[in-house]
């Protein structure tokens, strides 16, 4: 009788997130899927479970919710569900200055991108240091390097994920458990529209990294155990090249793409 393990995915409803769902359910894991869009979730839930004959797991629940974490891993104990992968892929974001963003949303960025992934990884981690063997995977974003004005919060939120994951991947050296933070590019995904409207840089979007391709080197780096790693060729030798650029000058030539961008939204 085969034994399967079971991975738990957030954020799944579309982008990176969905595909990451699609390449564990490919691997033949059992899967649990957190996000708050019912019907996109079981679309995709069917699907993987008519297509590659699997178990997944549906908690339509909404992650800025402060007792949202512990009441899915008190589900999933009750009914005897170990996670052997945690991908902490869900998060959301502003564009704007910050004077004139919403703070109700801001607030909603910190516990999704923050609070609700570092909940996740306390709950999971223990019982996973426990059987001597897990994963987990953290997305970050190549703004974790520098500071990003017009997204000074996602950005300060992503720079926490970094710096947080590579820590306890420190930690849990010689526990059998991993963790790594995976540094995507501008992705072709619906976050930079709900981030800030339908931008008119057509030619921008085409540069942009697919979400399947984003989601199979963050797989294949998680499964190799790396504590970080960086997407695209070019965003590599970038945050390579800015570790020797001071800090202000990164600030003010970020702030300057990003007000050209704005400009064209």
């Amino acid at each position: 009788m085969e034994i399967r393990k079971t991975a738990l995915v957030t954020g799944v409803s579309s982008g990176i997130g969905k595909e990451f769902a699609k390449i564990l359910a490919k691997d033949r894991y059992n899967l649990v899927l957190v996000d708050k869009d019912r019907e996109k979730c079981e679309i995709l839930r069917d699907s993987l479970e008519t297509e590659h004959n699997i178990d997944v797991i549906l908690f339509i629940e909404d992650l800025s919710k402060d007792n949202t974490p512990y009441k899915i891993y008190h589900t999933l104990m009750a009914d005897k569900v170990d996670i052997d992968i945690l991908i902490n892929n869900a998060g959301i974001g502003a564009f704007g200055r910050f004077s004139e963003t919403d703070w109700r949303h801001e607030v909603d960025i910190l516990k999704v991108n923050i609070t609700a992934l570092t909940h996740f990884t306390k709950l999971f981690l223990k019982g996973m240091i426990e059987r001597g063997q897990g994963k987990i995977l953290n997305v970050a974003s190549i703004g974790a390097f520098q500071a990003v004005p017009l997204q000074s919060v996602y950005a300060a939120s992503k720079a926490y994920v970094l710096s947080f994951t590579e820590a306890i991947a420190r930690e849990l050296k010689g526990t059998g458990v991993t963790v790594t933070a995976l540094c995507p590019g501008p992705t072709a995904t619906g976050f930079h529209d709900s981030a800030h409207g339908n931008s008119k840089k057509i030619p921008l979007k085409l540069k942009m990294s697919t979400a399947r391709e984003v989601a199979l080197h963050g797989y294949k780096a998680m499964m190799r155990g790396k504590h970080v790693s960086i997407h695209g060729f070019l965003n590599t030798v970038m945050i390579n090249v800015s570790r020797i650029i001071p800090r202000k000058i990164l600030a003010s030539l970020a702030h300057k793409k990003m007000e050209d961008h704005l400009s064209d939204i």
